[in-house]
């Protein structure tokens, strides 16, 4: 989430006023809406509203009233959905801060367990070696991220992956492996290596926290899953082991 942007959009909501951008910057700060380690957040602050308004035009969520002075703009309509993605990242990024290792050694567990059942042979690695698990079947050797999420009050899950680790696998013997844990149960969403690329290349799978990792984000809407948004249909890999071969 752009926090420049939304810290804005609060200040100018609670002000109800026109503001000059450093006296945005200076209240976001003052609020704690905005935390920022850089030299010129003031400088940070009108290029992020100005970009927003080059971009979205009419559709921004600002308007410019004077020189270097903003308001919101009372045309702009927010899609119900990019409001939900953004609430869940910003909450993402603080269970990330917070979160034990419990849930994805769970995960990891559960995955080798499938796989044990279903003739691999499979062991969790004991150190980082950049795959969660290593398999065998028939000769062949598979290599398997695993990443494990609870449902959360948005009927999403939602992954990171580290870019770096993510682009050091280039290989057709490497699946990602998405535990999707609910009250109901566990379901298994698995992507081989070629899949995630293409779903990166088509946006469902998007970069965060300044291009250092992916988020991949599956929606359950009405019995159906989704990668990213509701043009991602991906039914045809949940739960299907058989793509592992």
């Amino acid at each position: 989430m752009n926090k420049f942007r939304h810290s804005a959009v609060e200040v100018l909501k609670a002000e109800n006023m026109p503001l000059h951008y450093k006296d945005i910057t200076r209240l976001a700060l003052e609020r704690g809406l905005l935390e920022t380690e850089g030299a010129t957040p003031d400088a940070s602050m009108n290029s992020q509203i100005i970009t927003d308004i080059k971009q979205k035009g009419a559709n921004s969520s600002f308007i410019k009233t004077d020189p270097s002075t903003y308001a919101l703009n009372p045309k702009h309509k927010e899609e119900p959905e990019k409001i939900i993605e953004e609430i869940e990242e910003t909450e993402e990024e603080e269970k990330i801060k917070i979160e034990s290792g419990y849930v994805g050694k769970g995960g990891e567990l559960l995955v080798c367990s499938e796989l044990l059942f279903r003739g691999f042979n499979a062991s969790i690695m004991s150190v980082d070696v950049g795959m969660d698990i290593i398999a065998t079947k028939d000769s062949q050797l598979f290599g398997v991220q695993v990443k494990t999420s609870n449902l959360n009050k948005f009927d999403t899950y939602n992954f990171d992956v580290r870019k770096v680790s993510f682009e050091r696998h280039d290989s057709g013997g490497v699946y990602y492996i998405f535990v999707l844990h609910s009250e109901k149960g566990n379901d298994f969403l698995i992507l081989p290596y070629h899949e995630m690329v293409k779903q990166v290349h088509d946006e469902a799978i998007k970069e965060i926290l300044g291009g250092s990792r992916y988020r991949v984000r599956i929606l359950i809407r009405d019995g159906k899953v989704f990668l990213g948004n509701k043009d991602h249909e991906m039914g045809y890999y949940l739960n299907n082991w058989g793509i592992i071969k």
